[in-house]
C-alpha cells in the first residue's frame, strides 16, 4: 500500500495515531474501538492494519514516539562536552517540557499500560529503563567528579525526578500559571539542590 496522505499532506501513519490519541484521551483505550479510530482518521481498517498489526500497537507507538524523542535528546545532552551539572539539568528540564508538550500521549500510556500485550509491556519497560539508566548514569559521573553528594543513590534520584515528571498529567494544565519551561525550570532546579554537596 503507498503512503497515501489526505489534502494536507498528512500521512497516514501519522493520521491514524493523531485520531487514536484524541479519542484514547477523550474515551479511555478500553473504550475506544478500531472502527472509531479508522472513522475519526477518515481511513480503512485495512489501512490501519497495514501500518499498525493492532490497536495495541496503536497504543505501543503512542508513547513510544515520545520515548523515542526524549531518548534521543537524553542522548545528545549526555554527549555534550558541557560540564556534567549543565547536562544534568538540561537533560532534566528536557523530559519535562518534551511531557507536557506531549501530556496527552504520556497520560494515556501511564492509564492504560497495563493493557499493552506482555510482549510489548516488556519492551516498553526495557525502552524507559534505558532512558533511566542513561540518566543515572549522567549523575554518577557528577558523584564520582566531586560535583554531585554521593550520600543519595542514584537510583533514588533518578526515582525521585522520574516521579515528578509521570504525575504531570494529573495536575498541569496548559491554562495554568506556570509555562511547560517554567515548570521545567522549577523542578530541573529541585533535583540539582538535591544533588549539591
Amino acid at each position: 500500500m503507498p503512503r497515501t496522505t489526505d489534502g494536507d499532506g498528512t500521512p497516514v501513519p501519522q493520521r491514524l495515531l493523531a485520531a487514536a490519541t484524541r479519542l484514547f484521551a477523550e474515551q479511555g483505550y478500553d473504550r475506544t474501538s478500531v472502527q472509531e479510530i479508522v472513522e475519526a482518521a477518515g481511513v480503512t481498517k485495512g489501512a490501519l492494519y497495514h501500518y499498525f498489526g493492532s490497536k495495541d500497537d496503536l497504543l505501543h507507538e503512542v508513547y513510544a514516539r515520545v520515548l523515542r524523542l526524549q531518548q534521543e535528546r537524553l542522548d545528545a545532552f549526555a554527549d555534550s562536552d558541557e560540564p556534567v551539572e549543565k547536562r544534568v539539568r538540561d537533560a532534566a528540564a528536557d523530559v519535562v517540557v518534551t511531557t507536557i508538550d506531549n501530556l496527552d500521549d504520556a497520560s494515556i500510556f501511564f492509564r492504560s499500560m497495563h493493557q499493552l500485550s506482555p510482549e510489548k509491556n516488556k519492551q516498553v519497560r526495557a525502552e524507559r529503563r534505558r532512558y533511566h539508566e542513561r540518566f543515572r548514569a549522567l549523575i554518577e559521573e557528577g558523584q564520582r567528579a566531586g560535583v554531585f553528594t554521593k550520600e543519595s543513590p542514584a537510583d533514588l534520584v533518578v526515582d525521585y525526578h522520574f516521579g515528578s515528571v509521570h504525575h504531570l498529567s494529573t495536575w498541569y494544565r496548559p491554562d495554568g500559571p506556570l509555562s511547560p519551561q517554567e515548570v521545567a525550570d522549577h523542578l530541573a532546579d529541585l533535583l540539582l539542590r538535591a544533588l549539591r554537596p
